[in-house]
């Protein structure tokens, strides 16, 4: 049995997996590769450096240093992926080495320490410090596709409908549920 700690983390990882997908989806081919100016990164890139992340971090994270020799970092910004193919293969590669690392886990993992760049982390830490950082880039991805898209279609709760969106919720008795259950257990739809 997971703790609540790991079980809260990995559905708020799911969900900005989602986020980022359901950005994905919304996107022309060419938007993925478009870029505001020389110095920003398009999608694509952020995927890049999103995807070289978590294979150095996740990597037999609990016996090796999470920054690799064989990362190149400085590459992962290059702005050379060709495809939306390529860059949804590198996406589902970093999220299945993470994710997997993480279902992996137990609760006495948590207070094992492992390395960053030579500074000890405790797991719980390590992954904290993931919790700020990829929901950061997917954050940039959510804003570069809504500048991109031809017409974007809300990711949470569409403008001008908050009251709408309360009424619901209060509608139902007080109970226990994470937030990205309502997200990550919903059927697809076009909205």
């Amino acid at each position: 049995m997971k703790s609540d700690y790991l079980e809260s983390v990995i559905k708020q990882f799911e969900y900005y997996k989602m986020l980022g997908e359901k950005t994905f989806d919304q996107l022309a081919e060419e938007k993925l590769f478009w870029q505001y100016n020389a110095e920003s990164n398009s999608i694509a890139t952020i995927v890049k450096h999103l995807w070289g992340n978590m294979l150095s971090r996740w990597t037999n994270f609990l016996t090796t240093d999470g920054e690799k020799e064989w990362r190149n970092r400085d590459a992962e910004f290059k702005n050379d992926i060709t495809t939306k193919e390529e860059m949804l293969q590198k996406w589902q590669e970093g999220w299945k080495v993470f994710l997997t690392s993480l279902y992996a886990l137990s609760e006495a993992d948590l207070q094992k320490t492992i390395y960053i760049r030579n500074q000890g982390h405790t797991v719980k830490e390590a992954i904290n410090r993931q919790l700020a950082h990829y929901p950061y880039h997917v954050g940039q991805i959510v804003f570069i596709g809504k500048m991109a898209a031809d017409q974007w279609h809300s990711l949470s709760i569409p403008k001008g409908n908050s009251k709408q969106y309360n009424a619901e919720k209060f509608s139902k008795p007080q109970h226990k549920e994470h937030f990205t259950d309502e997200y990550l257990n919903k059927p697809e739809s076009n909205n």
